[in-house]
């Protein structure tokens, strides 16, 4: 009988033991954490910017106006002159009817689709237009580095071809933070760093542009 009295009283400390080990846990004191003075920005990508497609390179054509051209018809319809998308963008540079009127370009979808030259004399006048527009914003953001892209003139008109040159102003003077994107969610950050770094010095800026 004392056996059992001494074995019930051990089962009852060992079991008043566990229950204390788990009802006095102790708290943790976030008072010494802190983010203070870290950089917690970072940007996360966009994964209808992640492609797998080959990029247009060419030896040949450089790194000047030529090269930008080409390399940006290629990103736009691969190069092709006859192409339509499903938002009504046509040709090699997937213009809208809205950019073309400011060129001066108020055709038949039939007729702009077949005229190469008439394609090419309106992509040279809306740079040239874009390249006005933005003229103190290519002076004040060269250089600079937004969003981890390095700023480049060629990179911020690439980007106004995509999104126009007004909502690229919004970009650049706010640092990054007022941004854009296509309806294939292509943004103004992935333009600007795809085209940075061709010399467009050749490019004139020319309020009145047309084709």
């Amino acid at each position: 009988m004392i056996k059992k009295i001494i074995g019930l009283s051990i089962l009852l400390t060992i079991g008043g033991i566990l229950l204390l080990s788990f009802t006095t846990k102790k708290s943790i004191d976030f008072s010494s954490y802190s983010t203070a003075g870290l950089d917690l920005y970072y940007v996360a990508p966009n994964f209808n910017e992640i492609e797998t497609e080959e990029e247009f390179v060419s030896v040949e054509l450089g790194k000047g106006f030529l090269g930008f051209k080409e390399a940006l018809a290629f990103k736009e319809s691969r190069g092709d002159y006859g192409v339509e998308n499903q938002f009504g963008y046509m040709g090699k540079y997937q213009f809208g009817r809205g950019t073309l009127a400011l060129v001066g370009v108020q055709i038949s979808k039939k007729d702009f689709l077949s005229n190469p030259e008439l394609q090419e004399r309106a992509f040279n006048a809306y740079l040239s237009r874009n390249k006005w527009v933005l003229r103190r914003d290519i002076k004040w953001s060269v250089g600079k580095t937004i969003n981890g892209v390095k700023v480049t003139e060629s990179g911020i008109l690439a980007a106004a071809h995509l999104a126009g040159p007004n909502a690229v102003k919004r970009y650049l003077r706010t640092g990054g933070v007022v941004g854009f994107e296509d309806a294939f969610g292509t943004t103004i950050r992935y333009y600007m760093k795809r085209f940075a770094g061709y010399d467009l010095s050749s490019v004139s800026a020319n309020r009145k542009a047309k084709a």
